[in-house]
């Protein structure tokens, strides 16, 4: 079991959370959210560098000379790759690098990353977030208050809530997340873990549920 500090919206310990790690994932394989994280940055990269091949740049296409009789190597058109001015032997092409790994390892790969984060003393457990208006000032407060970088952390809440939202848009590097969009690179990017107790609670029935089917289907 592994015991989490629950702490308050002003930083102080409220309590105590005892979390049973077979409730997010049953380890960690490093190799897997290795794959993971490859996977995301691939379909992060943008494949539009191009060059241009001979036939794509600009000049006469004519044989610069005649094939014998000069004295110089033979040479076809201005556009050889050989010559300054002229196309790539290799061009580059735009290029789409996206692949995806099976639905199942991608979405193990994020309870591995979430789990990780309470193993590694990395998760901040918050009894409740709330906010009187849809101001940046009480969140920049409240992680002021919990001992938190904004830059560095990743804050999971249970669903979406616009007031959070607006509020901590203007705060460079915060990442604000309802559970069901969490993934394994945004878990491992982030240094930090901020989870509201309500979201925890969710992710733990929703790995229940998942353990029960899939008992019953075996069964």
């Amino acid at each position: 079991m592994i015991s989490v500090p629950v702490l308050n919206q002003q930083g102080s310990q409220v309590g105590s959370y005892e979390l049973d790690p077979a409730d997010i994932a049953p380890g960690v394989n490093k190799q897997l959210l290795h794959d993971v994280v490859v996977m995301y940055e691939a379909n992060r990269r943008v494949g539009t560098s191009a060059t241009k091949s001979r036939g794509m740049v600009a000049g006469s296409t004519k044989k610069m000379y005649r094939q014998k009789g000069t004295g110089n190597a033979r040479a076809g058109s201005k556009r050889s790759p050989i010559r300054r001015g002229g196309g790539h032997t290799f061009a580059k092409v735009p290029r789409d690098w996206s692949y995806r790994l099976p639905k199942k390892a991608v979405r193990l790969a994020t309870r591995m990353a979430l789990l990780s984060k309470f193993q590694d003393e990395q998760a901040y457990l918050v009894d409740e977030f709330t906010l009187s208006a849809p101001k940046t000032k009480e969140v920049v407060t409240a992680f002021k208050a919990l001992k938190l970088d904004t830059a560095k952390t990743l804050f999971a809440i249970e669903g979406y809530d616009a007031d959070l939202w607006k509020a901590a848009r203007n705060i460079e590097g915060l990442q604000v997340k309802p559970i069901s969009e969490l993934n394994a690179y945004d878990l491992l990017h982030q240094r930090n873990l901020l989870i509201t107790k309500s979201a925890l609670d969710a992710l733990r029935e929703q790995s229940k549920a998942k353990k029960e089917d899939k008992e019953a289907v075996t069964a």
